[in-house]
């Protein structure tokens, strides 16, 4: 995933049940008043949850695309690092649901985010 690599997004597990990936605060990914943006967190919510899909691809699939997120956020992140963690909630032919909590390094909640993935067909 080149913009995960853009971001500095790091994965730090891998499964069908569970991918945990971490985005590390850095000033070009701030606001101006140096909170982590908002569209940073989406980002590594996204990444982390489309591949936590992928994982979990039925037979005869290629991939996935974002058709849908939900993000409520909890809390300003100003330094340190944001944890992801994705758990699949439904796992479909057509979609796949993830679920992904973001917590920043104190374990304190930042955001969660609900997302539904398209399973994009072989062709």
């Amino acid at each position: 995933m080149p913009f995960a690599g853009t971001l500095g997004l790091e994965v730090i597990s891998a499964s069908e049940d569970e991918v945990r990936a971490r985005l590390a605060w850095e000033e070009r990914l701030c606001t101006a008043g140096g909170i982590l943006h908002g569209g940073a967190l989406m980002s590594l919510a996204d990444a982390a949850g489309a591949y936590c899909a992928f994982l979990n691809l039925p037979d005869g699939s290629t991939g996935t695309a974002t058709i849908e997120s939900k993000t409520n956020f909890f809390r300003a992140v100003r330094d340190g690092h944001v944890d992801a963690t994705s758990r699949v909630l439904h796992r479909g032919r057509t979609t796949i649901v993830v679920e992904t909590d973001l917590h920043d390094d104190a374990g304190k909640h930042v955001a969660r985010v609900t997302q539904t993935q398209a399973v994009l067909p072989a062709v």
